[in-house]
């Protein structure tokens, strides 16, 4: 079993991270990222064409982070393949030592690198939910037996802020009938509206990871007001980075009190930030958590 699925299991609570793997085949700046992040966090996500971008893919970056000593959560994307290479892709991630998994149907290619590329999403997230739980099981999307199954811990995204969230809640609970035992959020503005989230879902036997996002810069507050859908900083928290001395410094204190409030009510946080990943050691320090 891997660390971060027993530490949740036992109800401790998590960290994760998240890297980018790169555009190309150096890795030594993903590797520091690794080394950076790793030592305090329970499991590192790694990404698949975020922002429908292209990077490395979160197989190959996923297995090296295992061989670092990390332990990865493989996230897989809706978006880029059809259920052949999508279940294909999930007997490598297991034939590779990856436990974890993230499912994600993906960001509209229309806004990434290649606007040209056509979207698969021959299956959402949720369904890609029931695939790999049917592997877990023994079998295929087809039923046919497989020679060596699986046993993936499966995680999905949520949105607890997203409105209106009766709908945000009945797309979450059918994750969990789909086999999700984990959710990360988008990032959390709104504590009560993760209390709301956790209160739902926590009895159906799901555990909650909080997402924390690492304001940077007021650049960065502008990139996700602008480019990233179903995602807006709430004013008096933009202000507030922006009418910093030091930017980088606010968004660390921001993001500790962040971690601190999710202590309180979720199972983990799951620190996102925007390439600061030096500030990862002092978010959990100064939330209590080192």
């Amino acid at each position: 079993m891997s660390r971060f699925r027993d530490a949740l299991e036992r109800g401790e609570f998590v960290i994760t991270g998240e890297i980018a793997p790169p555009l190309g085949t150096d890795l030594a700046a993903m590797r520091r990222s690794i080394e950076t992040i790793g030592p305090h966090c329970h499991a590192i996500n790694i990404t698949d064409n975020q922002g429908a971008s292209l990077h490395l893919s979160s197989l190959a970056a996923s297995r090296v982070a295992l061989e670092m000593g990390f332990e990865p959560i493989f996230q897989q994307t809706c978006r880029d393949r059809n259920r052949l290479a999508l279940q294909s892709d999930l007997l490598a991630a297991w034939t590779l030592g990856l436990e974890n998994v993230l499912m994600v149907t993906g960001d509209d290619p229309r806004g990434g690198d290649h606007p040209q590329t056509k979207g698969v999403f021959d299956l959402d997230s949720t369904q890609l939910l029931g695939v790999a739980a049917g592997m877990n099981a023994g079998h295929d999307m087809i039923g046919r037996p497989l020679k060596g199954g699986t046993d993936f811990f499966l995680g999905a995204a949520m949105f607890p802020e997203a409105e209106p969230w009766d709908m945000q809640l009945l797309r979450a609970t059918r994750k969990v009938e789909a086999g999700a035992r984990f959710f990360q959020t988008q990032a959390i503005f709104d504590v009560s509206k993760l209390e709301r989230a956790v209160t739902a879902l926590r009895p159906l036997g799901a555990k909650i990871i909080a997402g924390v996002l690492v304001l940077r810069s007021a650049r960065a507050v502008d990139f996700i007001n602008e480019r990233l859908a179903g995602l807006m900083v709430p004013e008096k928290i933009g202000s507030r980075i922006k009418r910093a001395g030091d930017p980088a410094a606010e968004a660390i204190a921001l993001a500790t009190e962040q971690v601190r409030a999710a202590r309180e009510i979720a199972d983990g946080v799951h620190l996102m930030t925007l390439g600061l990943d030096e500030a990862v050691p002092r978010i959990i320090a100064g939330a209590g958590l080192g």
